[in-house]
């Protein structure tokens, strides 16, 4: 377990110059047309490669048809003017790897971090944020990783076939919530060619019924989502909860926790490292002493730097 105090600083290999365009996404899962976002790192351009607007040859899941709806992609920025854009040099044998970012929160509370598209972006990596279905104008219910975990599933699979990203390369970060999407993505997609390269649980959420005990604030949404309480529905919550998800879990794994998280609890990090230490999983601990549930300044651009570098190392 690594401790990394408010003084670690570092050095980082973070790649100069900007993301070069932000796309707004709408993509199928299930029967749903659902949104996310998307970032491309510099020298990567969508509009450089043919893309199928049906798109074939992805890894199978059973709850997913077997043809997608065209993806539809809208320009949100652009770091750079046309004539700028026009200069940079497009390297189309360049395969590129993935960051699935699971978002947290429920609803409109939380959402995905589009600064942390940018800063990830700057690494190298194309980005690719699921917003889940019911929110910023998608279709369906988001049920605090009820139906809503096909949407990250599904975003495998998008990203899995775009010509310009390396598909044996493709990671998923969780941020609070988002870790129950993330594990169950990593468990759907845990065999080789198509097993999931590495996971991120940053504050992470492992057991959704201890989140029930522990925030009274999140109770009556907890009990209007999933059914009940955990006394009462006690199978809704063991079945999101990445703790569970365990023993199907396959590829190295990095927690990253804060150790004063007063909405995730440091506990949950700890507690999903025992257990995939008890599996024999591959499993790394960055523990953040004194932060919070969102860390702050320096220590969260060490906290990127760290988990980049985590990322790039071959396992």
């Amino acid at each position: 377990m690594l401790n990394l105090l408010h003084h670690s600083t570092k050095r980082h290999s973070q790649r100069k110059g900007a993301i070069l365009i932000l796309y707004h996404v709408t993509y199928s899962s299930d029967s749903y047309r659902v949104k996310a976002y998307l970032g491309l790192p510099d020298g990567c351009s969508w509009s450089s490669f043919s893309v199928p607007t049906e798109i074939d040859n992805l890894p199978p899941s059973p709850t997913l048809s077997s043809t997608l709806q065209p993806v539809k992609l809208t320009a949100l920025a652009s770091r750079y003017s046309r004539a700028h854009s026009n200069q940079i040099h497009i390297d189309q044998n360049t395969l590129w790897p993935v960051l699935i970012y699971c978002r947290g929160g429920l609803g409109n509370y939380g959402g995905v971090n589009t600064s942390w598209i940018e800063q990830f972006v700057n690494y190298g990596y194309i980005v690719f944020a699921p917003a889940y279905r019911g929110n910023e104008g998608g279709e369906g219910r988001d049920g605090y990783g009820g139906s809503d975990l096909q949407d990250v599933v599904s975003a495998y699979q998008l990203v899995h076939g775009l010509p310009f990203a390396d598909p044996s390369r493709i990671s998923i970060m969780g941020f609070s919530r988002g870790a129950i999407n993330a594990v169950h993505a990593a468990a759907t997609y845990n065999k080789q060619p198509h097993r999931v390269h590495k996971l991120v649980l940053w504050s992470g959420v492992a057991d959704v019924a201890q989140t029930y005990l522990e925030r009274t604030d999140l109770r009556r949404t907890l009990k209007r989502v999933l059914g009940n309480s955990p006394h009462r529905a006690p199978e809704a919550y063991t079945a999101r909860s990445p703790l569970f998800k365990v023993p199907e879990l396959r590829c190295p794994v990095l927690i990253m926790h804060g150790t004063e998280d007063s909405q995730v609890k440091y506990s949950h990090g700890t507690q999903m490292f025992n257990e995939l230490k008890r599996s024999g999983a591959d499993v790394t601990f960055h523990a953040y002493g004194g932060e919070n549930h969102h860390f702050q300044g320096t220590v969260q651009q060490t906290a990127i730097i760290h988990m980049f570098k985590w990322l790039g190392t071959r396992s």
